[in-house]
């Protein structure tokens, strides 16, 4: 019978997302694809180190442990624009690290993002903003990892913790759009006026859904996952987005409305395994404190 990745959380993850190949990248950028290729090559028995990417997705795959082989949850899957021949350098990592990951798609430089929806993928990592932005365009949550310090990369969790924010992450950027168009008065005025509308599904919204629906299998005992909102909004524009929430029937952990103040001191403090936002001014510093990824949108990056 073949092995079904529908009802189970997906992710896809790229090979720089997961390990810290910064240094090989510059041999590509600067010396072209073959002698990067040759470098893999020579190297495929020299140790990896962890990844921005590499703390959530272990921390996820813990869940796992809760259940039996057939009815595990979450499914990690490898998408690389790595051909084949060098895969094993990643697969030896992999390996070293007993990580379960045991799908994986080599594309020698193409497109990964096409390959998702076959997948059934519901969050995509990868350190190239291309493949993110194309990934986005399809629906399908995906953000660049950012890179970080090694000593944020370890896991310190028992629980797998995901901060994201609000407006063009869990929600569409259609008020930020507003905000950013016409001022905070506006944007003030046009959540007063909708509180009673919900807002529209961002693209992480499905993915916050299938983390929710994880959650509820462990209604009499904690459960392994943890999410958090963190956003700029405050009184009395934060009222649209509970309402909102309650609609979606989703529960968030925690929550907090900041007002525009400093989001890094929070994430640091709930210890988030990663967090998702659309904007430089707040990743630049909560990248140095816990993983970060950005949400690329086209329509905000024009």
């Amino acid at each position: 019978m073949a092995y079904n990745l529908k009802n189970k959380l997906v992710v896809a993850v790229s090979s720089r997302a997961l390990f810290n190949l910064e240094d090989e990248n510059k041999i590509f950028e600067e010396k072209g694809l073959d002698t990067y290729y040759k470098y893999q090559l020579e190297n495929e028995n020299t140790p990896l180190q962890k990844g921005t990417g590499y703390r959530v997705v272990e921390n996820l795959l813990k869940i796992n442990q809760h259940f039996n082989e057939d009815e595990k949850q979450v499914e990690v899957i490898i998408l690389s624009k790595n051909n084949a021949g060098t895969s094993l350098r990643i697969t030896n990592a992999i390996n070293e690290y007993k990580l379960d990951i045991k799908r994986s798609a080599w594309t020698s430089g193409n497109d990964t993002s096409k390959y998702l929806k076959a997948f059934k993928v519901d969050l995509f990592l990868s350190a190239d903003d291309s493949d993110v932005m194309n990934a986005i365009e399809n629906s399908v949550a995906a953000a660049k990892i950012l890179p970080s310090s090694q000593d944020i990369n370890n896991s310190i969790n028992d629980q797998v913790k995901i901060a994201f924010d609000g407006d063009a992450v869990l929600f569409s950027e259609t008020s930020e759009l507003i905000y950013k168009e016409h001022g905070l008065e506006s944007f003030i005025k046009h959540e007063q006026e909708n509180r009673d509308n919900p807002l529209e599904e961002g693209v992480f919204a499905k993915f916050l859904l299938t983390i929710a629906n994880i959650q509820k299998r462990f209604k009499d005992k904690e459960s392994p996952i943890r999410t958090a909102l963190v956003t700029a909004r405050s009184a009395p524009t934060h009222e649209r987005v509970i309402k909102t929430l309650n609609v979606w029937g989703v529960r968030i952990d925690e929550a907090f409305f900041l007002g525009g103040s400093e989001k890094y001191e929070i994430l640091e403090a709930f210890g988030a395994d990663i967090f998702f936002d659309d904007q430089d001014v707040h990743l630049d510093l909560s990248s140095s404190v816990v993983p970060s990824a950005k949400v690329i949108h086209k329509s905000l990056n024009k």
